[in-house]
């Protein structure tokens, strides 16, 4: 059996991702207490129905705190029954998650502890901080559109479905925060920029023109052949490890150029080897 636990911010998206798990073919039961998710998961193997092969469990803060600490014991002892676990997370920022709620007119469902829901963001984020810390993939749902999210989460669970490595380099902006998602960040300011020749500031990293001129400079080469190399090395250390995710961010100033540059590079030489891999471009709309 494959269990994942679906837990996040309220706000964050994670009803959407357990409807695409479902999509998936994913059994979905959302809202368990903690408390009783070894027995209905023991009751499932049990019952040896293929229904239950993959099984996706919707946890969020209502439960106790002490329930919430306890999970990743929990789910280690599961392991040792040889069930497949894991925890999928999703958040955002704050500002993100109360804009959100003050579209929808939603309440908190820790508003009724008379917080305010800036308060209560805060708490939860302090309820959920066992399930965050323990979490094979974290996704942040900041930047994202329902969609996207519904992409994300199709391919990289499906990717990492057989047991491979499922890999997401993405490329970001500085100017709008580094992901928090990411394993790895490289930053690639120091290298030149398209940004500052008229001609190619319109265009992106995937442009041909960006993409010629970013090849030819012997800087931007050196850096993409480092960066190779220690993926290279160190991606089989994860895969040894029984990663099921990695996460690899790449950000230049704005996140047009460069970093969607490297990314697209580095996608392309590690791909053959890495069949379960995905880019992303968090700074430029739609990708």
């Amino acid at each position: 059996m494959r269990l994942l636990i679906v837990s996040g911010l309220s706000g964050s998206g994670k009803t959407v991702a357990l409807h695409i798990l479902e999509d998936l073919g994913f059994y979905c039961i959302d809202n368990i207490p903690a408390l009783l998710i070894r027995p209905v998961i023991s009751s499932l193997v049990d019952s040896g129905d293929p229904r239950y092969e993959s099984v996706a469990v919707g946890v969020d803060a209502r439960n106790p705190a002490g329930e919430l600490a306890a999970l990743p014991q929990m789910l280690l002892e599961l392991r040792d029954r040889g069930i497949r676990c894991e925890i999928l997370f999703l958040r955002a920022e704050d500002e993100v998650l109360l804009k959100r709620y003050a579209e929808t007119r939603r309440r908190h469902p820790l508003s009724a502890d008379g917080l305010s829901l800036r308060d209560a963001i805060m708490r939860e984020r302090e309820l959920l901080e066992p399930l965050i810390a323990s979490a094979e993939l974290v996704i942040d749902t900041s930047q994202t559109s329902a969609y996207q999210l519904r992409e994300l989460v199709a391919t990289r669970v499906a990717g990492a479905s057989q047991g491979r490595l499922s890999i997401l380099l993405e490329s970001f902006g500085f100017k709008h925060g580094i992901p928090a998602d990411a394993d790895f960040v490289f930053d690639l300011r120091c290298l030149p920029n398209p940004y500052w020749e008229p001609t190619l500031r319109p265009l992106t990293g995937r442009d041909a023109r960006v993409i010629d001129w970013l090849d030819a400079d012997t800087q931007v080469q050196r850096m993409y052949r480092d960066i190779l190399g220690f993926l290279q090395n160190w991606i089989p250390d994860y895969q040894d490890f029984n990663r099921s995710y990695l996460t690899i961010a790449l950000g230049c100033t704005g996140g047009q150029h460069r970093s969607v540059y490297m990314t697209e590079k580095l996608a392309a030489a590690l791909r053959e080897r890495y069949p379960a891999l995905e880019t992303r471009h968090t700074a430029l709309p739609g990708l």
